[in-house]
């Protein structure tokens, strides 16, 4: 199993609406592409300095080819759905993950 964990720091003013359009707009978005089988979504508690908040969307597939596929024909445009909607309220940070067995 592959994760593609996406880490997101987000203003605590802009929190709530983008919780809500994440969970209406965007993982819908991601998953509609059908490569990724599941998702999960986080808040990581732990406080913040700056008073922003974390959260952690992780989406899940059973292969580097349906990532790749991801990357090169859907993902710089949700991307910047995000940046459109959110811009400078918000930084990210992309892993891939790899299932250990």
């Amino acid at each position: 199993m592959i994760l593609y964990n996406v880490t997101v720091n987000i203003e605590k003013e802009s929190e709530a609406e983008w919780v809500s359009w994440m969970k209406e707009t965007h993982i819908p978005d991601v998953l509609a592409t059908g490569m990724f089988l599941e998702n999960r979504f986080y808040k990581i508690l732990h406080d913040n300095e700056d008073g922003s908040t974390n959260y952690s969307v992780q989406y899940f597939t059973d292969s580097m080819e349906k990532i790749m596929e991801y990357q090169q024909s859907f993902a710089a445009k949700l991307q910047e759905d995000v940046n459109q909607k959110f811009r400078d309220r918000f930084v990210v940070f992309r892993t891939l993950l790899e299932t250990v067995e």
